[in-house]
Parts: structure tokens; sequence; C-alpha cells
């Protein structure tokens, strides 16, 4: 599809600077809380079990999404969809100076539906044990902390590759038993390949890379962007009926 011509200047021209649109599809799912071993007082206490991977679902044009790694309504008219990597420093700062407006002004309130996509690139070296991390974190409902632990230190486990050592000081030791444990069943690496095979499908060439959904249309955007200019487009978009 050819993008909307939008009624007034100001949108033209976002709408110019996001590029082409075009569609696709996209997935969520839901989230099983694990049941706890019940040990007898003479037995030695049982080691948590694995939490079950989550199995995707679809939200609106969009396929294969991990719901621990979503975030908002489902029914939020626009929908976004970020390809990131942890060890990139134009998404460190987009998480850290842009993230939490967006989570507190349009996801929160029923406006954006936020999908985070990872997509380690080749050049960094520890981008994809980082995610890997990082989804561990989700599925026990530690995401968030280990996410800002990981983009708060990108320049310490970088340089000493020390992923394991950052996230060990975000949760607690039990939390961290059951990270490790998942980061090596390698249930968790088919994820990633699928938010991979998603990114090369859309073209996805640099990190970050932000798929706005909305009215039908898919507008793409490389790069960073600020929340100012983030807020003036998805306000507009939000206007269009």
């Amino acid at each position: 599809m050819n993008l909307r011509v939008l009624g007034v200047a100001t949108l033209l021209v976002l709408a110019l600077a996001l590029g082409a649109s075009r569609d696709s599809k996209a997935q969520s799912t839901g989230t099983t809380t694990p049941a706890k071993p019940v040990a007898s007082k003479s037995a030695k206490t049982a080691s948590p079990a694995i939490p079950p991977s989550p199995q995707p679902i679809t939200v609106g044009p969009v396929t294969d999404i991990d719901p621990r790694k979503a975030f908002g309504s489902k029914t939020a008219p626009v929908i976004l969809e970020v390809f990131s990597d942890f060890q990139c420093p134009a998404c460190k700062n987009l998480y850290l100076a842009t993230n939490r407006q967006l989570m507190d002004n349009y996801v929160n309130t029923g406006k954006v539906y936020l999908i985070h996509r990872d997509f380690p690139l080749q050049m960094h070296a520890h981008s994809r044990v980082a995610a890997l991390y990082a989804r561990a974190a989700a599925q026990i409902g530690r995401g968030e902390a280990v996410e800002q632990a990981l983009f708060e230190n990108q320049e310490r486990w970088e340089a000493s590759g020390d992923v394991d050592g950052i996230v060990a000081t975000a949760i607690s030791a039990a939390d961290m038993k059951k990270v490790r444990d998942l980061v090596k069943s390698g249930t968790l690496e088919p994820f990633i390949e699928k938010d991979l095979a998603l990114g090369h499908m859309h073209n996805v060439n640099q990190t970050p890379t932000t798929e706005f959904y909305a009215h039908g249309q898919t507008y793409p955007y490389a790069g960073q962007v600020n929340y100012e200019f983030l807020k003036q487009f998805l306000d507009q978009l939000l206007a269009q009926k």
C-alpha cells in the first residue's frame, strides 16, 4: 500500500521521513506461571521448574509476537514494533531517553501496543547473549529490571563480555538461577531466530528500526527517534479516523 496523503504539511513531512508504507503481519502470546514444587519436611527443596516457553499470538496485522516482550493493550489503535540490539548505542539512547515517556503516556494509557523484537547484529559480539538473558528474564517476569541493567551498563559488559555478571546485579539469586537455566536450556534461541527472520523480511539493516501500524498502513522508520518527534507523529496518527 502507498502512504495515505496526510492533510496538513507537518503530517506530509513526517510521513515522508518515515518512508514508504508496507504490509506485514504480527503475533502475540499469553503467559503461564509454573506451579511451585511441594517438598516434605524431610525432603530437599526441589529446584524451581523452568517455565514453559510462551506460545506466539497475533495482534492486528502483526504475527509471531512473544507476549512477554510486548506491552500495552492489544486493542490499541497504534502498534509499534521495535527491532533492537542490546549492544547498540542508539538502542540504548532510545530506551533511556524515550522509552519511559512512551510507556507512561501511550502504552500504559491504551493508545499504543509496543512490541520488542530482538535483532542482534553480527558486528556486536555479545548482543545475542544479552538478548537471551533479557528474554529469559522476561519469561519469569523480570524483564524490565534486566533490560534496564543491560542498557545502563552497556559499556561495561560490551568490554568484558560479562553479561551474566551484570544481570546478576539486577535480580535475586533465585531469579538468576531461573534465568541461567532458561538460557542453558536452548528453548529461547528459536524466538530470537524468528525475530531475526522477521527483521530481514522487513528489510531491517540497522538498529533501532521501528514499524508503525495504524489505520491499515505501515510506516517504517530506521534509526533513533527522539520523544518529541515520536509524540508528534503518534498524536497525528491517533487523531486520524
